[in-house]
């Protein structure tokens, strides 16, 4: 699973450059559950605080990065995007955020015979144990012409 992770942070750091400089990481998959997080320094506003933006990164990436993790262990391959999402702040990121998201039974087959997969994601990000962000979003896959 190491394995996995690295190809995970090495994709999101070549595709996606502002991965690599606000140092997003994944940390762990256990039993359907995929955590990431980041450090607060290159992820820090004026309030001493993660921006707006980067929470909103890194909870986008978790998901997506979890729609890739599942694709790679059912053996399919798609094009992965976000196609919808909404997010709440509900309290300041202080530290380094855990953002964690579990994979619902969702079947990705569908790319297996030519048409897209859906996966709708609840992302939470917590710190110091408490719930700061709640993300859903709706990440579709479509099948690699």
């Amino acid at each position: 699973m190491d394995e996995l992770l690295n190809q995970l942070r090495q994709t999101w750091h070549s595709t996606i450059p502002v991965s690599e400089f606000m140092q997003i990481t994944p940390v762990s998959f256990v039993e359907g559950e995929l955590r990431v997080s980041a450090p607060l320094a290159p992820n820090i506003n004026l309030h001493y605080t993660m921006f707006a933006g980067s929470i909103y990164t890194i909870m986008t990436l978790t998901g997506w990065g979890m729609v890739w993790l599942q694709q790679q262990l059912q053996g399919v391959d798609g094009d992965i995007v976000l196609a919808d999402a909404h997010i709440r702040y509900m309290a300041p990121v202080t530290c380094a955020p855990e953002v964690k998201v579990c994979w619902p039974d969702t079947d990705l087959s569908p790319l297996q015979r030519g048409r897209k997969a859906k996966a709708k994601l609840e992302v939470q990000l917590f710190c110091e144990g408490k719930l700061c962000a709640q993300f859903d979003g709706l990440y579709v896959s479509v099948p690699k012409m």
